[in-house]
């Protein structure tokens, strides 16, 4: 899962009318950096992420893989730039928090909230926040069973053509992978802006029975952190949908 291309070139498609869609590919998204990385960028990726990321020997026992024993494991997959994951992290000081993001461009951003300006070496990092590079699902396929509390999937890339529909995360195919590492009575937050996407969601999540489901919020719920695409969203007039799906 990567972070939405809204600044990189518009997408524009017609909505889906139904759930049976191809196949899931290898992987989600598209590009994994933007621009040219910056020198602070590339000190960032080099000496900050190795001690932040998550060691995939853990996968097993995900809590052995922070600085200290969480109270819970949450997992956000596609964090953009990093603002729901770091307000999160800082609301629930003894959640181990996993964030996902393959755009390295996002995973910077994240990054330098983190740790100052040359001190990407030897500035201390967070105990219980973890970052993972790689696609999330191969996450989810290595993670225990019933092992995560809560997770999050924050205005993810819409890809509204329909031949892109394969590449959306939520998909029949992925919905079996993200049940199976949350526990019974554990939430999936899921908030988008863009009405293919809330059509698909509603499809999608219609169609299943691992998940009890309600009708999505038309503003923001307390105790979720706004995001930049949120933000973005709203300036140009569009209604975000914010959902919240129950494991049974």
């Amino acid at each position: 899962m990567t972070a939405r291309q809204d600044d990189a070139a518009p997408q524009t498609g017609s909505p889906v009318s139904a759930p049976e869609v191809k196949a899931s590919p290898d992987r989600l998204y598209g590009r994994q950096r933007g621009h040219p990385l910056r020198p602070r960028q590339q000190r960032l990726l080099d000496l900050t992420l190795p001690r932040l990321r998550l060691d995939p020997s853990v996968l097993a026992d995900p809590a052995r893989g922070f600085g200290r024993t969480p109270s819970g494991l949450w997992l956000e997959v596609g964090f953009g730039g990093g603002e729901h994951s770091l307000a999160q992290h800082t609301a629930h000081p003894d959640v181990g928090y996993i964030a996902s993001e393959v755009f390295e461009n996002g995973m910077c951003s994240l990054l330098s909230r983190l740790v100052p300006d040359g001190q990407e070496g030897t500035a201390p990092v967070p105990d219980l926040l973890r970052l993972w590079d790689e696609d999330a699902r191969a996450l989810l396929r290595a993670l225990p069973e019933q092992s995560i509390d809560r997770m999050f999937l924050m205005f993810p890339d819409p890809w509204p053509k329909a031949r892109h529909a394969k590449r959306r995360f939520v998909h029949p195919a992925t919905i079996q992978l993200v049940a199976r590492v949350l526990k019974p009575g554990a939430t999936w937050r899921v908030a988008s802006d863009d009405p293919t996407y809330q059509a698909w969601v509603e499809e999608v999540m219609g169609a299943q029975d691992l998940f009890d489901t309600a009708p999505p919020a038309t503003e923001r719920p307390e105790g979720w952190p706004p995001t930049r695409y949120e933000t973005k969203a709203l300036r140009a007039g569009r209604q975000p949908l914010y959902w919240v799906f129950t494991r049974r």
